[in-house]
């Protein structure tokens, strides 16, 4: 067997509605059900976004306190991952949750464009973000939209500002930004292997169709995967997925067909570099 593939679930993110799947999970008590089933599946990092009751986006640290407090009860080890996404606030109100200390956090280290608008992180903001990470022992995320982004990683991690080796995961597939070109996720393999060493962890998502080809390309080439809602609300062209655990079951297959298990909690905060679980 190969070495065992952490499955990250992306439960709800700041873009997708009831009307787009009813599956989608809104409220904090729908993101616990839905993350309860997804680990229950297989998936061992939640990567949590939160909403208002009425769908709009927020980054109020209240809600995400409820739903961290409520995941550590309902799945116990579990990796809870904050995010810091620029869609949900601005500003440092995009780190108001980080003094809750989850195991890991989102950070986007660049901007790039979006579908509609640019996505903007400029580096004092991103600094700040770091130095919150750091100060409250929390394991970043690097989010490379670009590989600009991942050289912006290993220049932070130089400087100290990004505490030791950078997890990365590439994102492909978001209109307007990088593409899922399965020639740049080969060169990003092999910068972060050049830049922070030929066993430093990295994990993909990609976005919409491409999440399951993200799957795929990432689980064969040693990596992590990312899946769930927030990046996808299908399982093919003409059918919704039913929940984020169908999409953690899916993923999970992909693992079997390449030959390698699937992270438990302690093999995955191992991987990681985290604490052990409480």
């Amino acid at each position: 067997m190969g070495k065992p593939c952490i499955i990250c679930v992306a439960i709800t993110g700041s873009v997708p509605t009831k009307a787009d799947n009813p599956a989608v999970p809104i409220t904090v008590s729908e993101q616990v059900e839905s993350t309860h089933e997804a680990f229950e599946a297989g998936a061992t990092i939640m990567h949590a976004h939160v909403r208002n009751d009425d769908g709009t986006t927020t980054s109020d640290p209240e809600k995400f306190a409820a739903l961290k407090e409520a995941v550590e009860k309902h799945c116990p080890g579990m990796i809870i991952q904050l995010s810091t996404g620029g869609r949900s606030g601005a500003g440092k109100e995009r780190g108001g949750m980080l003094p809750l200390c989850p195991d890991m956090a989102s950070l986007s280290v660049g901007s790039n464009n979006f579908p509609t608008r640019v996505y903007e992180n400029p580096p004092d903001l991103v600094e700040w973000l770091a130095g919150e990470m750091r100060m409250y022992d929390i394991r970043p995320e690097i989010e490379a939209f670009d590989l600009s982004h991942i050289l912006k990683a290993a220049e932070l991690a130089e400087k100290g500002v990004l505490p030791g080796t950078p997890y990365v995961q590439f994102v492909m597939g978001v209109k307007n930004a990088m593409p899922a070109d399965r020639d740049v996720f080969d060169f990003y393999i092999k910068m972060v292997k050049r830049l922070f060493g030929q066993d430093a962890p990295w994990c993909a998502a990609g976005i919409g169709q491409n999440q399951i080809v993200l799957n795929d390309w990432a689980i064969a080439a040693g990596g992590h995967a990312r899946t769930g809602l927030e990046d996808n609300i299908r399982l093919d062209r003409s059918t919704l997925a039913p929940s984020n655990a169908a999409l953690v079951k899916r993923t999970v297959e992909v693992c079997e067909k390449h030959g390698r298990p699937v992270a438990n909690v302690t093999e995955a905060r191992e991987i990681l570099g985290l604490r052990p679980a409480a």
